[in-house]
């Protein structure tokens, strides 16, 4: 016969969670390592994905792991195709700890259920569906952190692009400045050498109309001499 809904669900989760805690303890695991080791169970994670999935802070998971590490219960590896990327991995000793702390949450958690008037079965069929509803919002979460790993990744594609065009503007308008600046100082370069030109122009005009002045002027001096001297005689 089906029972109604808890009215406050989140007291008996955590009155459960802290069953499991006590489970955890007698083979010396904190809350948060048994999840820890519990997601490493499926597979190699990134300490940021672990952080994602437990919900916590990146200093948080790292401190968590340190101590499942010290132990040798987990390994660190770098990947080798990114070596800046750390993945995380169950070892043999991780993986019989991780057993011995189920099969003490599986009988500490049977021992209450079987309180029930229908027994410890009927309990434990409950979590079917929410294992379910788990597996249905983290596959959403994963679609959605990567359809927002991409918006972001289109987004730095997007910037990088813009920051390419203002750069090569930028070099545009650099290269028009060049080239008017050397318009400019070959302009000047120009006009200098026309005036010297110029200046040259004059300079010899002037030495010319000396020269012509003072031969006229001699010229003029020895005719007058010669005009003299016949007048004398």
């Amino acid at each position: 016969m089906p029972t109604e809904s808890p009215d406050r669900p989140g007291r008996i989760i955590a009155r459960l969670a802290r069953q499991v805690e006590l489970a955890a303890a007698t083979v010396e695991l904190s809350l948060a390592q048994y999840r820890v080791l519990s997601l490493l169970a499926e597979g190699n994670e990134a300490a940021s994905a672990l952080a994602d999935k437990l919900a916590v802070s990146r200093p948080s998971i790292t401190g968590v792991v340190d101590g499942l590490v010290a132990r040798g219960l987990v390994e660190r590896d770098h990947d080798v195709d990114d070596r800046r990327r750390v993945g995380h991995t169950l070892t043999t000793e991780g993986g019989r700890v991780l057993e011995a702390a189920d099969a003490e949450v599986e009988r500490r958690l049977t021992e209450i259920a079987a309180h029930r008037p229908d027994g410890a079965s009927a309990a434990f069929a409950g979590l079917g569906p929410w294992q379910e509803a788990l597996h249905a919002y983290r596959a959403m979460r994963r679609a959605e952190r990567a359809a927002e790993a991409e918006t972001a990744r289109a987004a730095r594609r997007t910037e990088t692009a813009r920051a390419a065009r203002r750069t090569e503007t930028a070099r545009a308008a650099r290269r028009t400045e060049t080239a008017r600046a050397a318009r400019r100082t070959e302009t000047a370069r120009a006009a200098r050498r026309t005036e010297t030109a110029r200046a040259a122009r004059r300079a010899e005009a002037a030495a010319t109309t000396a020269t012509t002045t003072t031969t006229t002027a001699t010229t003029t001096a020895a005719a007058a001499a010669t005009t003299a001297a016949k007048a004398a005689t």
